[in-house]
């Protein structure tokens, strides 16, 4: 197995597909005639990614990936497709690697001594504050 955190994963060109579409929103006559932006599809399962990785991907709470393990950017920031492509492709890059190494495992610790005792004098310090808000009875 190679260590992730040497260089970034590739991913090849043959598992990206790219399809140029009519972007939304403003732009007037050129947004109705000009197929600029990028729809980039990326199926997980299929890649040649490692498979910790894919599973890492799979399973990340993210809108962009379908049920069936595909990933959908649509890019549509540029006025140019090739810059949208560029903008997918990064985009792509930046979540595949997000997901390169594994998280760190968590190891249980107990709070110290001394963070117990600052804990205790700031508690009673607090509650001696919100006794004297309190009414004075006479």
């Amino acid at each position: 197995m190679t260590d992730a955190s040497q260089a970034p994963l590739e991913i090849r060109e043959t598992e990206v597909e790219l399809t140029a579409i009519r972007a939304q929103g403003a732009g007037g006559q050129n947004v109705n005639k000009v197929s600029s932006a990028i729809h980039l599809r990326f199926d997980i399962a299929a890649s040649s990614l490692p498979q910790d990785v894919q599973q890492r991907l799979l399973a990340l709470s993210d809108s962009r990936i379908t049920r069936d393990g595909v990933l959908v950017i649509k890019a549509q920031q540029h006025r140019t497709q090739e810059m949208n492509r560029l903008d997918a492709l990064l985009r792509l890059h930046e979540l595949v690697n997000s997901v390169a190494l594994p998280p760190k495992r968590r190891r249980a610790t107990k709070p110290s001594f001394g963070s117990k005792q600052r804990l205790r004098v700031a508690k009673s310090q607090r509650s001696q504050i919100k006794t004297l808000r309190s009414r004075v009875v006479e």
